[in-house]
């Protein structure tokens, strides 16, 4: 399988996540799911594998301006349901090696996973 790293085109922690990938001759593809949206059937296998509490930003903007009802009695349909609805609210940035499966950017993390390749 392809590296492949999900998310954002200007969000700042794709760009320093594709600049890792670029320093360290990685070659991958990057999917812009906002501008190209992400699949429900990726969204919860995505949730299986790193848990949907991982895998919900919210950290973010989008997640604040949500409303209260949105945001009580989460569980794992209704973040994948939000996340598809704003994609904004997904983790950023996803990596997915095909053998392993992270979340947020580590340089740390990524060079451990992808040593594993």
């Amino acid at each position: 399988m392809v590296t492949r790293i999900y998310g954002i085109r200007n969000c700042d922690t794709m760009k320093k996540a594709r600049s890792w990938l670029a320093e360290h001759s990685v070659d991958y593809e990057f999917h812009d799911y906002k501008e190209s949206g992400v699949l429900r059937k990726d969204l919860e296998r995505w949730c299986r594998e790193l848990g949907w509490e991982v895998l919900l930003n919210r950290a973010g903007t989008t997640f604040r301006k949500l409303s209260d009802a949105d945001k009580q009695a989460l569980d794992a349909r209704r973040a994948v349901d939000l996340m598809l609805a704003h994609p904004s609210l997904i983790k950023r940035p996803v990596l997915e090696t095909g053998r392993c499966l992270l979340a947020g950017f580590s340089p740390d993390r990524y060079a451990g996973a992808l040593r594993e390749e």
